[in-house]
């Protein structure tokens, strides 16, 4: 007797990567390729922010200019663009440090939120069951302290924002943790990127040179070292509890 028989009549095989997977992905990688084919990031540039100031302030005037900017940066993020410190940079120029660091983080929390959905439906489940039990322990460390790991790594820009935003979809990461990590890791950042961007109208109104190598001073890397770590001290007091615990 064919066993296929006894299977239920609206049984189908497990497809993991299915076309529903699949097409998330393949716009994810598209959109970056097409921008570099057309060469969009040569534009992406303080050179061209001076080139195109008189533009961009022409622009600033318009009421839809917070949108646009916003669903830019919305792109930027979700699609790992080249530019995002530029774009934060802009921000502060167009709005000033204080709208310019609130649209900066919201958008880019966004955006950072939609790659992590689409990365978590898509791959998520496949990595898990491909991993086995190695991925089940690295979730449970990652997960006790998701917090406090997401807010370090958006403090310290060790690893590239759109890998940061991968990990904690592969490693079970609640949505709510991620958007609140994402938000408030990325403030003091977009705070320091944008207040630069206020301050550069009088060096291009005067042609003086912009360079990115000034802005992560010592003072702004001592500053954001110190914030990682009050994000560490969880963890930190977690373990030592941990440790007493074992010894008493």
């Amino acid at each position: 007797m064919n066993e296929s028989h006894d299977l239920p009549r609206d049984a189908k095989p497990d497809k993991i990567l299915s076309l529903r997977r699949l097409w998330p992905l393949s716009v994810l990688v598209a959109v970056p390729l097409l921008f570099f084919a057309f060469g969009l990031h040569e534009h992406v540039t303080l050179s061209a922010l001076a080139a195109y100031n008189e533009d961009l302030k022409a622009l600033c005037d318009l009421w839809w200019a917070p949108l646009g900017f916003f669903a830019a940066y919305v792109l930027i993020a979700a699609f790992s663009l080249p530019g995002a410190g530029i774009a934060s940079i802009v921000g502060g120029y167009l709005f000033g440090r204080v709208l310019g660091t609130g649209y900066v983080v919201v958008a880019a929390t966004v955006g950072a939120t939609l790659l992590f959905l689409v990365a978590k439906s898509a791959l998520g489940d496949l990595l898990r069951r491909r991993a086995g039990p190695a991925i089940e322990r690295l979730e449970a460390g990652f997960q006790e302290n998701a917090l406090s790991y997401l807010l370090v790594l958006r403090l310290i820009p060790v690893f590239p924002f759109f890998i940061v935003n991968l990990v904690p979809a592969f490693l079970g990461v609640p949505l709510r943790t991620f958007a609140i990590g994402t938000l408030l890791g990325i403030v003091p950042g977009a705070f320091v990127y944008a207040s630069l961007g206020a301050g550069l109208e009088s060096a291009i109104g005067q042609g003086e040179e912009i360079a990115l190598a000034g802005v992560l001073t010592v003072e702004v890397v001592t500053a954001l070292v110190g914030l990682a770590v009050l994000a560490l001290l969880p963890v930190l007091y977690k373990s030592f509890k941990a440790r007493r615990g074992r010894g008493a």
